[in-house]
């Protein structure tokens, strides 16, 4: 199992300073999520080669790795000049992704739920352009369904992965959307097999709970999607349940924590986070090793 940190509540760190701090809060990896300096959310790449090689040496003397670039890009909106233009944001940031020795690459469908039809269409298109370009250099996609994106249940964002029909895409399990999901990790970890290879994990409250009054918004009936990346044991999502299937399917990839909703504490967050997952990841494997004894 590759333990690796989501430093987004770091993002005002310089970035030549990201990898020490990453490296002081016990961390061997991280996660590379949308910086305004250098992948920023749904625009081309702010950093130009010299930056790269600047950070990937960064990354070597403090003795961390990067287990996965995550870019955001509306490479599926409705839209096709916002298509168009995700695809070329897309193409830099796999160089970007290669150049630093990294051969694996997070994102989310994106997409509009109410055009899902429409949406999936220009997914495609987009998966014809960009698949060669994951091909030519070595890079892996792992793809996540997102709330709001326009595929949001895990087992149909798994079979819509199979229709992909290459081995370089795989899928994506992440904790704080179990809710939106179809709250079955069990299930959705057994029907993806061979294709999870990442997980991402923070807590995250029922949205459903309370007759779905657990949030309130406002109009009623608004069409949000709600959730929060809290700490382990701060919401609703049952890891020991979590954690046990990821034992019984014999998952060995690589476990981003990935929190997000406290800025003001982040590194008690981050050191906190590391211990719980390595906690329960080996609690469940032992619990795995004496059952089949």
């Amino acid at each position: 199992m590759k333990l690796s940190l989501d430093p987004y509540m770091f993002r005002s760190t310089p970035l030549l300073e990201l990898p020490a701090l990453v490296a002081s809060l016990g961390y061997e990896w991280l996660e590379l999520s949308p910086r305004d300096d250098f992948l920023p959310f749904f625009n081309h790449a702010r950093v130009d080669d010299a930056g790269v090689a600047a950070f990937k040496r960064e990354l070597g003397k403090a003795g961390v790795g990067v287990s996965s670039v995550l870019p955001l890009y509306k490479w599926s909106g409705p839209d096709e000049d916002e298509r168009q233009a995700a695809v070329r944001y897309w193409k830099r940031a796999i160089r970007i992704t290669a150049d630093l020795g990294v051969d694996v690459m997070n994102s989310e469908f994106n997409g509009r739920p109410e055009q899902a039809a429409r949406s999936e269409s220009q997914f495609w298109r987009s998966m014809e352009e960009l698949l060669p370009v994951f091909e030519a250099e070595g890079v892996r996609l792992v793809l996540e369904p997102h709330p709001d994106d326009f595929e949001e249940d895990g087992k149909a964002a798994i079979d819509l992965i199979r229709g992909i029909n290459s081995p370089l895409v795989s899928f994506l399990y992440c904790a704080p959307h179990t809710f939106h999901m179809g709250n079955d990790a069990p299930g959705i970890i057994g029907y993806a097999g061979d294709l999870l290879t990442n997980l991402h994990i923070a807590d995250s409250f029922d949205h459903t709970g309370s007759s779905g009054l657990r949030y309130i918004v406002n109009p009623p009936g608004s069409t949000v999607r709600v959730h929060q990346h809290l700490d382990i044991g701060q919401g609703e999502v049952d890891f020991d349940e979590l954690f046990a299937s990821l034992a019984s399917a014999g998952f060995d990839g690589t476990i981003t924590a990935c929190v997000f909703a406290w800025e003001e504490r982040a590194r008690e967050s981050s050191t906190f986070m590391r211990e719980k997952i390595t906690c329960l990841f080996d609690d469940a494997r032992l619990m795995k090793q004496g059952m089949q004894l």
